[in-house]
């Protein structure tokens, strides 16, 4: 699993060449998968990487008694960009049948590797770590505005019922600006100008999408370090 774009089906297609390769972006394959799961998963004759699982989440019921039939690993290799949905459905259909892998854009020792630096830190904010960027020399500010577009236009609204897409751009922009500091729900939820319980959904919902994190201040206490997280 990982936020879009950040290469998954690129590094699984890479790495396992032996492996067939299904997409359930497409109409007509998403179409067989759920009206005849069982003619879909009988035309792989080798290990296969199932691309955007969460398209077809009535998939996993099959593969686990597939799974359970053969008893041998490594069988599937599913990709997903959504941790809810997926995490909801490996639960009830794959639990103790799988290893669950997150995949995070670049890091800044990777774009070293790669021969990618910059001499401050808000460079590499500028310029992200999103794989594509960097490798077809996009420009930011068109790249991210574009990644934004689609992902309020497609995921956002699969997750929740975004009726005012106004709203929830005001939303991205006052979270943007608190980054790095502490989190106020309360205070955030009054400049948005909507109740705390849905601010608290749309933070969960950028969390299971790898938008945001949040980061919980280290005290020796434990208990201390689960108050008043950061975002990142």
């Amino acid at each position: 699993m990982g936020p879009r774009q950040a290469d998954k089906t690129t590094l699984a297609r890479k790495l396992l060449t032996g492996f067939d390769y299904s997409n359930l972006e497409l109409p007509e394959t998403r179409e067989l998968a759920r009206v005849d799961p069982k003619a879909y998963l009988s035309q792989f004759k080798s290990p296969v990487v199932i691309d955007e699982i969460q398209r077809v989440p009535s998939l996993l019921s099959y593969i686990q008694a597939m799974v359970d039939e053969k008893n041998v690993n490594g069988q599937f290799i599913l990709t997903g960009s959504h941790q809810l949905q997926l995490h909801e459905a490996v639960t009830q259909s794959l639990a103790g049948r799988t290893a669950v892998l997150n995949l995070l854009p670049f890091s800044i020792n990777e774009l070293s590797h790669a021969n990618i630096d910059f001499d401050s830190w808000e460079q590499y904010c500028f310029s992200g770590f999103l794989p594509r960027i960097h490798d077809q020399h996009q420009r930011p500010t068109t790249a991210y505005s574009n990644y934004y577009r689609t992902y309020v236009e497609r995921d956002v609204r699969q997750l929740i019922n975004l009726k005012d897409i106004n709203i929830f751009e005001k939303f991205m922009k006052l979270m943007a600006g608190r980054v790095g500091k502490i989190l106020n729900q309360t205070s955030l939820a009054n400049d948005v100008g909507m109740d705390v319980k849905t601010i608290q959904y749309w933070i969960s919902i950028l969390e299971a999408s790898f938008l945001l994190f949040k980061l919980s201040p280290y005290y020796e206490n434990f208990g201390e370090r689960q108050k008043l997280p950061r975002l990142s």
